[in-house]
């Protein structure tokens, strides 16, 4: 069974509010969000958070473990909820679709560099660029 929002939150240590659990609710609807889009759904869905309260959320969640924000190129950071697992995104270089990429080894960091510099490397992020099948069958307007 998945936890609910706001047994999600208590699991964290965060306060419960009900801003915080529209916003977890809307990024499980709607994974790869930024925070104007999620701001719309909130709004949508009768909930009164300013766009600045979006983005403090998203940080608390962040900053929580309850969220990962991803950063791709040319596009604005974006927010989901499947955390907890080695995946990666590709991303439509025409319209911006982000979607899930399972990593093929599994788990973390799934490559490594010739040279590390020192570092311990922990994780690496995957972008992997292309068209998604909406933009593959539709002309360039």
């Amino acid at each position: 069974m998945t936890p609910t929002a706001e047994g999600r939150l208590r699991a964290a240590g965060l306060r419960v509010t009900a801003g915080r659990i529209r916003v977890l609710e809307r990024l499980a609807e709607a994974p790869h969000s930024d925070a104007d889009t999620v701001h719309r759904m909130v709004t949508a869905a009768g909930g009164h958070l300013t766009l600045q309260a979006v983005h403090n959320v998203l940080t608390d969640l962040t900053e929580a473990g309850l969220v990962r924000r991803i950063e791709p190129a040319r596009s604005p950071a974006r927010y989901e909820t499947r955390i907890g697992d080695n995946h990666h995104h590709v991303v439509c270089t025409r319209c911006g679709a982000v979607t899930d990429i399972d990593c093929v080894v599994g788990h973390a960091p799934c490559l490594m560099p010739s040279e590390t510099g020192g570092y311990a490397i922990q994780t690496a992020e995957v972008t992997f660029w292309g068209l998604c099948p909406e933009c593959r069958t539709s002309p360039i307007t």
